[in-house]
């Protein structure tokens, strides 16, 4: 879906990803890279193939859209350093040429070396572009005119359906003084939130993104 925000057309993808055609910049939020990994270290039975899947539905993203960035809006990497992010190393070598940006969140507590070997680009607090500034866990930023982009709550909308049955979705909220982005991995939960009458969401199926 594509709709307009503060002068600028973005692109909506229910792969849970937002495209600025304009920048040629892909962002998403919370990956937790290294999250399924650490669950199974801690003896909680949970896919390997959690991490893999995720990184696969990236790619497809890649190469629909061919941005010149990659920006991961907070929680990249879910504490250390495990099985989960060796993947990701060799998935990165597929796309040497692609810049990553990293604004930190607060599972982002890999070594400076570690993001580096990575070629991951690290920007604290925010990293701001034409009237956005991507900043992970806060609806606000350092530069105050800009509009604050957001991730960290994993956003999600419930809907009602004819015969009372509930139904939650992940979401794209879009309120007056910021936005927040859904988390990107399929191995998180939902916060649901409650929009105003005049603050936007957009609902994310399998098969497309709808406003609510």
């Amino acid at each position: 879906m594509t709709i307009n925000n503060h002068g600028e057309e973005l692109i909506l993808d229910k792969e849970r990803a937002i495209f600025f055609p304009k920048h040629g910049l892909l962002a998403i939020s919370d990956l937790h890279l290294g999250k399924s990994a650490h669950f199974r270290k801690a003896g909680v039975p949970v896919p390997s193939t959690i991490a893999q899947s995720d990184l696969n539905r990236l790619g497809v993203l890649i190469e629909k859209y061919h941005p010149k960035t990659l920006l991961i809006n907070g929680d990249m990497f879910h504490h250390s350093l495990n099985s989960d992010i060796d993947d990701f190393y060799k998935w990165r070598n597929d796309y040497k040429e692609l810049n990553f940006l990293l604004v930190k969140g607060n599972h982002d507590k890999l070594a400076l070396a570690d993001y580096a070997a990575m070629r991951i680009e690290i920007h604290e607090p925010s990293f701001c572009i034409g009237p956005f500034c991507f900043i992970h866990d806060a609806p606000k930023c350092t530069e105050e005119e800009l509009y604050p982009i957001s991730g960290h709550v994993h956003p999600g909308v419930t809907m009602v359906g004819k015969a009372k049955q509930k139904l939650k979705f992940p979401c794209f909220y879009f309120g007056k003084d910021y936005a927040v982005m859904p988390a990107f991995s399929g191995f998180t939960g939902l916060y649901n939130i409650k929009p105003a009458p005049t603050e936007e969401v957009f609902a994310i199926t399998k098969e497309s993104v709808f406003k609510v």
